[in-house]
Formats: structure tokens, C-alpha cells, sequence
């Protein structure tokens, strides 16, 4: 018999199959719900959110939440979105930014999750891991040209996005369509979706 979502929810966080891996004691940190039906898939946990055990409670949560037009109460209502990263628990500092998500978490426990998440009609893949993920061979050859290539995905429920982080700003900046044709597409995408 197929788990519940709420006993995989516990399984995943008590999950500490890569301790010895990181930098701090396993703290998984995603929201779900059987309702939500939009889905962000982001890369992994930082410091900070590692730390308060929300998610997207940093400054690339508040750019990501602007982008999308939702309020925290939508946004972390776990029956209107899931949040689902590639890595639950924070990998630690690289030298630039954060390490990748571990690559156990997402083969280990997303198919999982997609067997309870039967609601979503729109996920947003923020960042690399996530497009290589869930778009593979069907993503373009950069971050860039995948994210432009937006209007092909939407019709499949999926669209990619560039990470919201403040290091991101110089991208921003040298892809002003980001924000004035993509952004407003997202937010009446979001609308559609009556959360």
C-alpha cells in the first residue's frame, strides 16, 4: 500500500541517508500538500533557511515571491504550492555561492513525492539542477537560452527560471526581457492557477 503524504513528509525529514556529507546536521526542509497546485523546485536549502527551516526565508525567496505575484500567506500555504528542492538540506558554502544539491535527495525521494502531487499544473524549475532535472535533453545548452526559451514549456506545465539570489543581479541586468516580458507572463501563469 502506497504511503500517505503526510508519513513521506515525516520519512523525508527525519531523512539522514547524507550526513556525513554536509556541513551541518540533516535539517530537510520542503512543504507539500495533495491540493497544491503549483510546484517550485529550486536547488537546496541556504544557511539561513537551513536555520529557520522555512523555506525561501532569505532574500531570494522575497525576489522569487515578488516575481510570482504571491503573498507569503499563498505562498507558504502547502495546499496552494509545494515546494519540492532538488537537495532538502543545505550543502554547505562553495567559493562562489553554495555547493550543489546533493545528488541523492532528488532520485531518492521525488518520484515519491510526484505520486502525491497529482494537483500541480505548473512547475517552476529555478535554476540549473532543477532544468537539467526535469527538462533534460530538452534544455537548451545554457541557463540563458533555456529561460528564453520559456514559451516552449509553458504549454508542458513547466517553466524555467533563473535563481532569484542577489548574486543574480548582473544576469538581471544584461537580460532586462527577464523582467519585462517573462515576469508578467509568470504572474498571469500563477493567476490562472486560482491560488
Amino acid at each position: 500500500m502506497r504511503e500517505s503524504l503526510k508519513r513521506l513528509l515525516e520519512d523525508i525529514r527525519a531523512c539522514r541517508h547524507c550526513a556525513a556529507d554536509l556541513p551541518c546536521d540533516p535539517r530537510p526542509v520542503l512543504q507539500a500538500g495533495r491540493s497544491a497546485r503549483l510546484r517550485i523546485v529550486g536547488q537546496a536549502p541556504g544557511r539561513k533557511v537551513h536555520e529557520s527551516g522555512i523555506p525561501w526565508d532569505d532574500p531570494s525567496g522575497d525576489r522569487l515571491r515578488d516575481w510570482l505575484g504571491l503573498s507569503t500567506e499563498q505562498f507558504y500555504d502547502p495546499g496552494k504550492v509545494a515546494i519540492v528542492p532538488m537537495g532538502f538540506c543545505y550543502p554547505g558554502k562553495a567559493a562562489s555561492g553554495d555547493n550543489p544539491p546533493r545528488p541523492e535527495c532528488a532520485p531518492r525521494w521525488h518520484g515519491k513525492l510526484d505520486a502525491h502531487l497529482r494537483a500541480v499544473e505548473l512547475s517552476l524549475l529555478v535554476g540549473q539542477y532543477a532544468q537539467a532535472c526535469y527538462l533534460g535533453d530538452h534544455r537548451k545548452a545554457t541557463l540563458t537560452d533555456t529561460v528564453k526559451a520559456w514559451r516552449e514549456y509553458l504549454p508542458l506545465g513547466q517553466l524555467p527560471l533563473p535563481h532569484p539570489s542577489p548574486r543574480n543581479q548582473p544576469w538581471l541586468a544584461r537580460n532586462p526581457w527577464f523582467e519585462n516580458d517573462l515576469v508578467p507572463a509568470i504572474r498571469s501563469a500563477i493567476r490562472s492557477l486560482a491560488l
